[in-house]
């Protein structure tokens, strides 16, 4: 089977579940899998070693500046010529399959040649009956329409009751847990400095901040700034007290795994963003920061960490259900892989 993998690249959360998945199809025999990433600039990638030969594009991604989707650049950035252009130039005809995490070109270019699709991503959950806040009719038709495919697998931390599956996480690190006495803040929309302003106020706390814009380690205080690096970061994130993040997917569900406790900002503007932080405190399983604020901070900090969720190997299993072939069968792998997850009992209580 060759399968042509399509992956959003403006967030690194759909780079880490195409990564897990990558691994899940090197185990399979007679699977060829090649990738296509677009939303960001090639140069700005990093860590693709899994991802041997991949392929860029501009495709459509947002902006934002100071925690806030900026909604002006994110139109005059946006060159819908050429993705029009880059959906007609990409050869899916001789591809049997093609894997779409929220990315329109391969998406496109698949529904345009009649090639099967299957996307995997977390918003595809908000297909199904799943809490959402801020969730207007120009959302739903972006949730629809951005990145179209015939099948929908749809990830969450829960099910809700719906026939989607837990998240994609690297469960081998979950054997390697250790602990040391430091944050570890991702907040990749903020503002670098106002961070940095803000994690220095606390003094008798260390901070493990990694930020697109940090070019060379650097401590400064009780901060220390990284470069963005995934092997670096995933140690960091094992070894850490807490996580300070923005409301996207795959670092909190990482985080859930270890064990971490969470304190998440949404991107102002992003309804998946602000849907994630709500849903999260809802559940119990972390805590929301609207604004970089200082008294939020100090309340988290004193905040006990909560026992891992152990979720199961979910690219494995969606490997073998692509390689299967019945793609109109998703509440059996829904319902396999869920009985596999031991939630806290407050959160089966919280739901009765």
């Amino acid at each position: 089977m060759k399968i042509l993998y399509g992956v959003q690249g403006t967030g690194n959360g759909h780079i880490a579940r195409a990564r897990a998945m990558a691994e899940a199809f090197q185990k399979q025999d007679g699977i060829q899998v090649d990738f296509v990433f677009s939303g960001r600039e090639r140069e700005k990638y990093f860590s693709m070693e899994s991802f041997n030969g991949y392929r860029s594009f501009s495709g459509l991604t947002f902006n934002s500046h100071c925690g806030k989707v900026d909604y002006i650049k994110t139109a005059t950035n946006n060159n819908l010529l050429e993705l029009f252009q880059d959906i007609n130039s990409l050869n899916v005809k001789d591809y049997d399959l093609v894997l779409n995490d929220f990315e329109p070109i391969s998406a496109w270019a698949a529904k345009k040649h009649k090639v099967p699709c299957i996307g995997i991503s977390h918003q595809n959950a908000f297909r199904f009956q799943v809490p959402k806040k801020g969730f207007g009719l120009m959302d739903k038709t972006i949730i629809h329409h951005f990145a179209p495919s015939d099948f929908q697998l749809g990830l969450h931390w829960y099910h809700f009751e719906q026939p989607i599956l837990p998240p994609i996480v690297h469960t081998c690190a979950q054997n390697t847990v250790t602990e040391e006495a430091f944050i570890l803040v991702y907040l990749p929309f903020e503002d670098l400095k106002q961070v940095a302003d803000l994690l220095q106020r606390f003094s008798d706390h260390s901070f493990r901040c990694y930020h697109p814009d940090v070019r060379d380690a650097d401590d400064i205080g009780n901060v220390q700034f990284r470069p963005l690096s995934f092997s670096s970061f995933q140690g960091d994130l094992s070894r850490c007290q807490g996580v300070i993040a923005n409301g996207g997917f795959e670092l909190p569900s990482e985080a859930l795994s270890l064990g971490k406790k969470l304190l998440l900002k949404p991107l102002n503007g992003q309804f998946e963003q602000q849907s994630n932080v709500a849903t999260l405190e809802y559940l119990g399983l972390g805590s929301a920061m609207l604004e970089l604020e200082a008294g939020t901070i100090r309340k988290w900090l004193g905040e006990q960490k909560p026992d891992p969720i152990r979720y199961p190997d979910v690219a494995g299993a969606i490997s073998d259900w692509v390689i299967e072939g019945d793609w109109h069968q998703q509440e059996a792998l829904s319902q396999k892989l869920w009985k596999q997850v031991d939630f806290p009992s407050h959160i089966t209580h919280l739901l009765d």
